[in-house]
């Protein structure tokens, strides 16, 4: 995975609305949807090479951007011998962590915490696994795609009515014309 910007989508599965509900075009997100904010601005702190950008939370599925801002070639910084005593700086971290594994973690801590929310809290349970299994990713290649990209991020609650992912959309959009 080379440095640079993606636009990332991951859908719960089924298309569960489970993260909150959106009103006169914003988004309302119930604790769920807190919780996933959350662990967005976690990824910062766990992943040396990742900056994230603009994100949206909506009913059923997350939209962010992903800035991996340097790759190292060499070892991950976990494997590293550490003197007898010592504790490393990076221990836990994942340096230069390619975006499969960024996206993976971020599906396992979100599931995991779900998972307590629906035990402890009553949150809605999900059949079989939060997250779909895979997720969209496009490469982000210049200003003027990062720009349209994140328009279409802060825009998306505003028209979550015509949303591919909106189980009660009557004409759906594709977010396909908005990446060209």
């Amino acid at each position: 995975m080379q440095a640079g910007a993606y636009f990332v989508t991951i859908c719960t599965q089924e298309r569960a609305c489970l993260f909150g509900v959106t009103a006169d075009g914003e988004m309302q997100w119930n604790d769920a949807g807190r919780m996933i904010e959350q662990w967005w601005f976690e990824l910062n702190r766990k992943f040396l090479m990742v900056e994230t950008d603009e994100f949206v939370i909506m009913p059923n599925h997350f939209h962010g951007i992903v800035v991996i801002t340097d790759v190292p070639v060499g070892a991950d910084l976990r494997v590293g011998p550490v003197p007898e005593g010592a504790r490393s700086i990076h221990q836990g971290a994942h340096a230069g962590a390619p975006l499969q594994t960024v996206i993976q973690w971020f599906k396992t801590m979100t599931t995991n915490e779900y998972i307590h929310g629906v035990k402890t809290a009553s949150w809605p349970s999900f059949n079989g696994r939060l997250w779909q299994r895979n997720y969209y990713e496009h490469i982000i290649r210049n200003d003027e795609s990062l720009n349209r990209i994140r328009q279409y991020i802060l825009d998306n609650p505003s028209r979550w009515a015509f949303d591919r992912e909106n189980p009660a959309a009557t004409t759906p959009e594709s977010e396909e014309a908005w990446l060209a």
